[in-house]
């Protein structure tokens, strides 16, 4: 055991060192006590690093920062009147439209599932279907519930997007105009001797930043992709869907799984087992194959890569931790983590 000990000893002593550790212990502290309380910051940070990424480039035109953060956050106040005033209403109604469409769509699938224990009596047989049915069904009803109840607290979750619009464009502005300001004050803060959470620091921002805007362009791309589709096959909810789709890339791997089955229940009670379903299918998996296979590679090519396991366990810890900052982050703190894996050994042993 002296060895490990000599070596934690002789780590951990080194001052840089000391630093990064309480830095991201006290990072890690914050967010695990308060997070709830600082989601509209943490959302406010997220638009403002994809926001920056219009500013900078009108800054290198020869624009004042300030010029260039009015322009940019003008835009981005009517894409916000555009989502709250055109999409939210269209999503509302067919949200509406589909949990009413739920029982009808459960009594078909019950039809076709009765079907399965006389085509395939070795396989399958009716009692386990029955118990299928029944585990549906339950979860059919809460959700409807779920619906009801979420209705009835509408006004507490009014008042609350109410506060959350005022003070999250307040926050977006502030961060894009005294961005420069936030950051001296922050290293005002830290000691002298801070040469590797810096090092880090300056490997990470990028990372998260090319991230965030890689990220908001996939959704955009696949949203728009599977809407036109969707609308050219004339699929019910084809809004509905196309959005869920486009969020789906937020959690690499897991998501394209599940947001694959409405998508396939949809089309399947809208034509069952026909070509049009066929080639909804077909093109939506097309769609599936070019995200991860082109678009990803594309936008991310900067971004450090992972083993899709190092992401899936990520997301699975830091989802457990931060619930949906932790899963939209899980690939930024992933590059975190192994950003200081690599720099620990090398930059110690320099001490």
């Amino acid at each position: 055991m002296k060895p490990i000990f000599d070596w934690f000893r002789r780590t951990c002593s080194a001052p840089p060192l000391v630093v990064l550790i309480g830095f991201l212990v006290g990072g890690f502290v914050v967010i695990a006590t308060m997070g709830d309380m600082l989601a509209p910051v943490l959302a406010s940070i997220v638009i403002a690093y994809l926001l920056e990424g219009l500013v900078a480039p009108l800054e290198r035109l020869g624009l004042p920062r300030m010029v260039a953060v009015v322009i940019v956050f003008t835009l981005f106040l009517i894409a916000l009147g555009v989502i709250l005033f055109g999409l939210l209403p269209l999503l509302s109604r067919q949200v509406t439209q589909l949990v009413q469409q739920l029982p009808i769509i459960f009594g078909k699938g019950q039809k076709v599932l009765m079907l399965l224990p006389e085509k395939y009596p070795e396989v399958i047989t009716a009692e386990q279907i029955q118990v299928v049915l029944a585990k549906v069904g339950a979860e059919v009803g809460n959700l409807g519930q779920q619906v009801l109840s979420w209705s009835l607290s509408s006004v507490v979750g009014a008042i609350t997007a109410l506060v959350y619009l005022v003070l999250m464009p307040l926050l977006v502005f502030f961060f894009l105009k005294d961005k420069r300001l936030i950051l001296d004050w922050f290293s005002r803060l830290l000691p002298q001797d801070r040469k590797i959470a810096v090092s880090v620091w300056r490997e990470v921002d990028g990372q998260i930043a090319n991230y965030v805007r890689g990220k908001f362009i996939e959704v955009l791309v696949v949203w728009l992709a599977s809407f036109i589709i969707f609308a050219l096959f004339g699929l019910q909810y084809a809004m509905l869907l196309s959005v869920l789709v486009g969020l789906s890339v937020i959690v690499p791997y897991i998501g394209a799984t599940v947001v694959t089955i409405p998508v396939l229940v949809v089309a399947w009670f809208q034509w069952g087992w026909s070509s049009d379903f066929g080639w909804l299918a077909a093109a939506y998996f097309v769609i599936q194959a070019l995200d991860g296979n082109v678009l990803v590679p594309l936008l991310f090519s900067e971004v450090v890569s992972l083993h899709p396991i190092a992401i899936i366990v990520a997301i699975l810890v830091f989802g457990g931790f931060w619930g949906f900052w932790g899963v939209f982050f899980a690939i930024p703190l992933a590059t975190l983590v192994n950003a200081v894996i690599q720099a620990w050994p090398r930059k110690a042993a320099a001490q």
